[in-house]
């Protein structure tokens, strides 16, 4: 059975940092293409990273919004996912899921992060939830 654990969500102050993790079980992780998407209360749910599958380079994609602060990576050796997330602001304050896009990566370029967040994903984990606030 195909399983998702986030962890390392948290509270932080503004500019700092917080490192998310998604730990599968039942595949290896590095076969497929693996998003990060974040939900906020009130708000639609927007695409953040997403990387492809080893097969197609690892090639990394993020939200206009995260580019720069945030970097995705993969240890195949531990079968986790990260999204290492710095310079966070209170914007950036949401619940963080990771979970398998039924579509390439490739197709967030020039698209809008809630668009790429409203498409379809499978095997969502319970999420992890982050804080930024003083």
């Amino acid at each position: 059975q195909v399983q998702f654990v986030e962890s390392g969500g948290g509270w932080v102050q503004p500019g700092g940092s917080l490192r998310l993790s998604c730990t599968a079980s039942g595949f290896p992780l590095d076969d497929y293409a693996i998003a990060w998407v974040r939900q906020a209360p009130g708000k639609e749910r927007e695409g953040v990273s997403c990387i492809s599958s080893s097969s197609a380079d690892s090639i990394t994609f993020y939200g206009d919004s995260v580019k720069g602060r945030f970097t995705i990576s993969r240890d195949n050796t531990k079968n986790t996912l990260y999204l290492q997330m710095n310079s966070l602001k209170p914007e950036d304050s949401a619940v963080y899921y990771c979970a398998t896009p039924l579509w390439p990566c490739s197709q967030t370029d020039g698209f809008g992060e809630t668009d790429w967040g409203s498409r379809e994903y499978a095997n969502w984990g319970q999420g992890t939830q982050v804080v930024v606030s003083s």
